[in-house]
């Protein structure tokens, strides 16, 4: 085919972003010339923090969601921990897994600052490089981490508030939801988008999308719906922080946030056909009678 589809044909045909990819269909927006600039310039080039907190308004708006999405960092240092976070073991004696530290977070607008003493599950402390990785067994399995002792801690705030630049945006929704935020993004190829279906999700979450510089697709793992609260639905979509300002400019390219909102369940034969459609169809010598 030698025509361009729009953005907003490939919506109304209710396409998923994997037929999208996986077609090479060209769209055409402002946010492709964003990205590569963007990308490879990393933080220097991004939004300051008052951008990245209008970020988490205009998420929670816009894709409706129903929790908020979290800011992410990395800390190497005690001095790198916001002032007045909370500590589990020092503040409050006790220990939380990092899952539950998420949904603090995006549940009670908390500043969690998680350092190794604080931790009571051991996959997010083998990720994030506190311990070292055991080889084999169930907690051995192929997963990214970052190097041991690189890190000290993770810190995780409201996007919408926090104090300081993330490394990485997670945004918890459901897939329709997911299906928005994703589907106006330009598409050169699949690999712009890494899935990891669970083991572990605190892992995967935070550390591919920092490791790869891709936005990554992450299905909570059973911990995390057991004692994170994630629900039935729910899946996450991490953001690395080079990839923000982007990945905003596309889904407002035409003026508004795309959201699942502008889409309803109709199914009715005939329906109206996209132009693209009719155009395919044409060529096929379909529809025409």
């Amino acid at each position: 085919m030698d025509k361009e589809f729009t953005r907003r044909e490939i919506i109304g045909a209710g396409l998923g972003v994997a037929a999208v990819a996986l077609a090479g269909a060209a769209i055409s927006t402002t946010a492709a010339a964003q990205e590569a600039p963007a990308s490879k310039a990393g933080a220097n080039t991004a939004a300051g923090l008052s951008e990245f907190n209008k970020y988490g308004e205009e998420l929670e708006n816009g894709l409706l969601l129903r929790t908020s999405p979290i800011a992410v960092k990395m800390i190497e240092k005690e001095e790198d921990i916001p002032k007045g976070a909370f500590r589990p073991k020092r503040d409050g004696g006790i220990h939380i897994a990092q899952c539950q530290a998420f949904g603090m977070s995006r549940r009670q607008g908390k500043t969690v600052a998680m350092l190794k003493e604080d931790h009571w599950c051991p996959t997010a402390l083998m990720a994030y490089g506190m311990v070292p990785k055991q080889s084999g067994g169930f907690f051995g399995e192929a997963y990214m981490t970052f190097d041991t002792g690189k890190y000290i801690g993770i810190v995780t705030a409201p996007l919408k508030s926090a104090t300081f630049m993330p490394d990485v945006v997670m945004i918890y929704m459901n897939p329709a939801q997911l299906r928005g935020a994703l589907l106006p993004m330009n598409f050169s190829g699949a690999d712009q988008v890494k899935t990891e279906l669970f083991l572990p999700s605190c892992g995967h979450a935070v550390v591919d999308p920092m490791k790869t510089g891709k936005y990554v697709v992450v299905l909570p793992d059973p911990g995390e719906y057991q004692r994170g609260l994630a629900t039935e639905d729910e899946m996450i979509l991490s953001v690395p922080q080079a990839k923000m300002q982007p990945f905003m400019a596309s889904l407002k390219q035409r003026g508004k946030m795309y959201s699942h909102r502008d889409q309803y369940m109709d199914m009715k034969p005939d329906f109206e056909q996209p132009q693209f459609y009719k155009d395919m169809f044409k060529q096929w010598g379909l529809g025409q009678e």
